[in-house]
Formats: C-alpha cells, structure tokens, sequence
C-alpha cells in the first residue's frame, strides 16, 4: 500500500495537531558511544540516570521513558518514586511488566506514585515474558487484559469487583485511588501480535510503535484504529525512535557511521539478546526490514535501521538536518502520531542536540493535561482531603 496524497490521519482520540515529545531513560543499561560497546563511563547507575531525566525537564520534553527489564541497572517503580521530589514538571513514563506486582498492590503503588507527582505519572504497560521464563502469549496477554481491568476499576470504581480466569477479587478501592482524574494515569502500550493490537484496542490509551517504513506504521494505524472503533473507543499513536540531527547532513550521517565504527556483531547480538522483548514480533519485523536497507542501513530517507544490529526494542533512528526531521515528524502527524519517544547515543549529549535544534519547532504537549487527567487543583481523594472512613 501507498499513503494517500495528501496524508490523511487515521481516526484518533486528539484532534489537535500536537505532539507529546519525550526522551528515553539508560534504566536498563546500553548508553554509549560506540554501538556494541559496553561503556563504563556510560553505566545504568542511579546519579547516571538522575542526570538524564533531571536534563530532560531542563531541555523541555513534557515526558520521559523509563524502561524496565531483567539487566543490570535501575528498578523502574523505585527509580521513578526517587525522581518525583526532584522534578516538577515533566511526566515519568513508567514501564510496568504486568504480572510482577499483585494487581490491587500494584494499583495501590501507581496511585501513591501518581500522588507523589501531583500527576505527572504514565504508565507504559508492558505484556512481555516474566523474567526468567518463556510463556504462552495467550497466558501473557490473558493476564495483561485482567491486570488493566484491575487497575481500572481501582482507579474509577468504589470497589474492585472482578472475576476472570486469573484474578477474582471483591474489595474496597480507596487505597488504590489516583491523583489523576476522569480515568486516572494514561496507558501507553506496545506490541505488534494479534493479542497484543486486541488487548491495546479495547484498553489502551496510547499505542506505540517501533521504526518502520512510513507505509508500514500507516497500516499497523489503521488497523489499530479499526479495532478500537469496534469496542466504541479513540486511541492516540506514539512512535519510540532513534534520532541524529546535526546542521547538516553529511554531519548527521557521519555521526552514524562514527556510532558503527566499533561494531562487533557477535557482541551486538549478545546484549540485543539480554532484553525479554529480544525474540518478540516487533523485532522480528524491524530485522526482517533491515534486509532492505541500502548499504549505509536506510531503508527509506532518514530512516537508518542500523541500530536494531546492537540493541532490541526500538531499532531504527532518523538521521538528518533539523529541517528534515522537523519535515519527516509533520509527515508522521499527518498519519495520526500523537506522541514520540526519542533517544540517541549518548542519551545525554544527543538530548541537547534535540532540544537545541528541533524540540522548539515542534508543538510540545503533556498528553494527561491534553486529556484532562491532570487536576488544575489538589484532588479529594483518600490520600489527600477525602474523609477517611
């Protein structure tokens, strides 16, 4: 398939032509300088990712990703309770592994976090193997819908009153009560399986997607559209990407081929294999696109796929002058994208090019104030006015 001309959006829950821009947090290790190549300098440590998200809110992104997987590094939930003192501003996207955290306590946690940051919590679901095992998709998607359903009646219902195939409980919700209103955090999820586009359709707020050719990501949206429709909802579209930009792009694309410049592929293939999203669909798709790249690695203008070599997960970047990218991120606006979650190498250094070149050409949004679940004052709740009883 082609994109028509000119882009027309796919259905979408925000109308306005904004973008919620975010940069990516090193919790699970992998910032370097060279691809392939472990940097000590560059470790998973706590003042390491402090430094990053503390530089985030500075620079301007309205969000930042906090990953979570089994690798030396930072546990999600306690990082992200450690950050809420220490900014004000930007929103903590939190990735949760359902099936980790009994679903009521988990909910409970969400909401003292969500009341730590006044608000600024989101909450990336993650329906990924448990750590140290391999499951059946069915049984990982059964429990990632029954866990959302949890949290939902947590967070907008007097009681949890629930009975599925994993979970039955009968049980006050007041501990569970967010900061967030009309719905409480946002859910942003990912995966591109048949379970996993059903399970985002019916639940999710937010769906995001890996690199792919522009023809390929406008598909994945229409589809996901589609099924949301048939549940009577609206979801918004994220893209998780790479980014270069430099003033021009002989730079840009010099700095590619500096970051390859070390590459050992059996090294690359070893720490790509670390993550429990390493084996999944989304990946699988994004090495099946590398095989139709050019020699430098595009696979169409300023779309490199090379960094899917040496990591899981997102594996491709936009590479270019900040008018190109500027372009190619209105081009995905067009399509419906609602939302981006940026990274590059070193995470540091590559957020101040961001936000030096493009992120003030861009119209920058917090998607839980676009959609009304941040309070403009204190909420009643339990943990804050509400009569305790």
């Amino acid at each position: 398939m082609s994109l028509p001309s000119p882009i027309a959006s796919v259905a979408i829950r925000t109308p306005q032509r904004v973008a919620e821009i975010s940069w990516f947090d090193d919790l699970c290790g992998g910032d370097t300088q060279y691809l392939s190549v472990l940097d000590g300098a560059y470790r998973s440590s706590w003042a390491h990712c402090r430094d990053i998200t503390l530089a985030a809110e500075r620079l301007g992104y309205s969000n930042i990703l906090l990953p979570t997987s089994y690798t030396v590094g930072q546990d999600v939930m306690t990082f992200a309770a450690g950050m809420a003192p220490q900014t004000s501003r930007i929103n903590l996207l939190t990735a949760i592994r359902t099936g980790e955290i009994h679903p009521p306590m988990l909910a409970r946690a969400l909401a003292s976090l969500d009341h730590m940051l006044e608000g600024r919590l989101t909450i990336n679901i993650i329906n990924s193997d448990l750590p140290g095992l391999r499951e059946v998709p069915e049984l990982r998607y059964q429990r990632c819908a029954e866990t959302i359903e949890i949290l939902r009646q947590a967070w907008t219902q007097e009681r949890i009153v629930y009975k599925g195939e994993l979970y039955q409980f009968d049980m006050p919700s007041d501990p569970a009560k967010p900061y967030q209103q009309n719905g409480g955090p946002l859910l942003y999820f990912g995966g591109t399986s048949e379970g996993a586009r059903a399970v985002c359709a019916q639940y999710c707020d937010m769906f995001l997607m890996w690199p792919e050719t522009e023809e390929m990501l406008y598909e994945t949206m229409q589809d996901l559209s589609a099924r949301a429709a048939r549940h009577g909802r609206q979801i918004d579209f994220g893209l998780r990407i790479h980014v270069i930009v430099r003033e021009t792009e002989d730079e840009a694309r010099a700095y590619a081929r500096k970051l390859m410049s070390k590459f050992d592929p059996v090294k690359g293939a070893e720490i790509k294999s670390r993550a429990q999203d390493s084996w999944s669909l989304g990946v699988h798709r994004q090495n099946e696109l590398r095989e139709h790249a050019d020699n430098e690695g595009f696979v169409e203008p300023l779309l490199w796929t090379d960094i899917g070599k040496a990591r899981s997960g997102a594996g491709g970047a936009l590479v270019g002058t900040p008018d190109q990218i500027v372009e190619k991120l209105n081009r995905y606006m067009d399509m419906g994208f609602r939302a981006f979650i940026f990274s590059g190498y070193p995470l540091l250094d590559e957020a101040d090019y961001f936000a030096r070149y493009v992120l003030p050409r861009l119209p920058n949004v917090s998607m839980p104030e676009v959609q009304g679940r941040r309070p403009l004052h204190t909420p009643i709740t339990p943990l804050t006015t509400a009569p305790l009883r």
